[in-house]
């Protein structure tokens, strides 16, 4: 595993996303919980792109982030085509637990409105009892100097 981060950042990863028609429900707004996948997507996709890759870790490692609770609030609706990115960011981080802050966001202009916003505190486990375990420091130390937690 190799780490790619290299200096800490002052904005969340964001991870681009377009809203297809398979996101959205017979009100023609994103079906409110396809938000939990496009917050998974980006959490997957900023990890890859620490250099760890979820299998790996399950494989090699012997763990895996497990979601522990999650708290959305809906602010304004995502549409069909809307181009929209979905952020990620450690507000916390702890032995084996960390809250991430994430939203959906949309250009509006100059600025980027706020679609949802989420609170999800994910819990490093192992794979044969899922039980919390210590979160590898190379990933701590990955994570932290990529936010500003």
């Amino acid at each position: 595993m190799t780490n790619k981060a290299s200096n800490k950042n002052d904005t969340p990863y964001a991870l681009p996303i377009r809203i297809y028609y398979e996101d959205t429900d017979a009100g023609g707004v994103v079906y409110h919980s396809n938000y939990l996948n496009f917050f998974e997507r980006a959490r997957t996709e900023w990890l890859r792109d620490l250099g760890y890759e979820q299998d790996v870790l399950r494989e090699e490692e012997n763990i895996v982030f497990v979601v522990r609770s999650v708290s959305i609030d809906y602010l304004k609706p995502a549409l069909f085509n809307d181009e929209v990115m979905a952020t990620a960011e450690i507000k916390k981080i702890g032995r084996s637990s960390m809250e991430i802050s994430q939203k959906i966001v949309r250009k509006k202009n100059a600025d980027m409105e706020v679609l949802a916003s989420a609170t999800v505190v994910i819990v490093c486990v192992n794979t044969t009892r899922f039980k919390p375990v210590k979160i590898p420091e190379a990933i701590r130390r990955a994570m932290e100097v990529t936010t500003n937690c």
